[in-house]
């Protein structure tokens, strides 16, 4: 399937007297209406990705949530990523643990770009040796993994994102997916199918992925197309 840039669904357009239809305008307006979203997210993440889902989810009708660690506080404020000496940092506050929340109250759950997905794969306490039969307990990665399990959760990763499920690989065995270079090696030895489309943009049914955080406007536009439609 090739994703294209989001359009209203053509059962709201094909009704008639739309103009005159004042319930036909709101879904036509904001096609996520009453729908909820969950951000995984943790300090370096891309700010312009963050300020995309932010701003855009709620403008289109959805409410979102950017889920992440507190380790027992009960706010943290996380760092943007530096790629560059001269590169301003930015900052986020999060106020809410992902432990506290269920994957099965939202209708989409993305996991964000860049390191976020590594640092939420750290195996509790912070600090401790862990060991390969932990892998899976982390609780962003059971998050993650329950919405995967759950078909009628639109998932989305981006760039780095897809590194939450290596240590679930019998969830990525066999899906169609796109990511970065960087993360290729490990989703290839999960199973998954990487498909090197040139849109930068790969939907498999529930799961919509991204090549980089370059690709942010034509990722989001698909995720948004294809919740819609649900």
């Amino acid at each position: 399937m090739k994703p294209q840039k989001y359009q209203s669904p053509p059962s709201f357009l094909d009704k008639g007297n739309r103009e005159k239809s004042h319930g036909v305008k709101q879904m036509l307006n904001k096609p996520l209406q009453g729908k909820k979203v969950a951000v995984l997210v943790e300090t370096e993440y891309i700010p312009f990705e963050i300020e995309h889902y932010k701003h855009k989810f709620p403008q289109l009708g959805a409410e979102v949530d950017f889920l992440s660690y507190l380790w027992g506080e009960k706010k943290r404020t996380l760092v943007s990523d530096v790629d560059k000496p001269d590169k301003p940092i930015e900052t986020m506050e999060v106020d809410k643990d992902v432990k506290d929340y269920d994957p099965n109250d939202y209708d989409i759950v993305l996991m964000s770009a860049n390191y976020c997905s590594i640092r939420l794969r750290e195996i509790p306490p912070m600090g401790s040796l862990g060991s390969p039969q932990q892998l899976q307990t982390p609780t962003a990665v059971q998050f993650y993994k329950k919405a995967m399990e759950n078909k009628n959760i639109i998932k989305g990763a981006l760039c780095h994102g897809l590194w939450i499920l290596t240590p679930c690989p019998e969830l990525l065995k066999g899906r169609k997916v796109i990511c970065h270079t960087v993360v290729l090696a490990d989703i290839h030895n999960a199973g998954a199918e990487f498909v090197p489309d040139p849109s930068h943009v790969v939907v498999d049914d529930d799961l919509v992925t991204g090549r980089s955080g370059a690709d942010i406007e034509k990722y989001f536009n698909t995720i948004v197309e294809v919740a819609s439609q649900r």
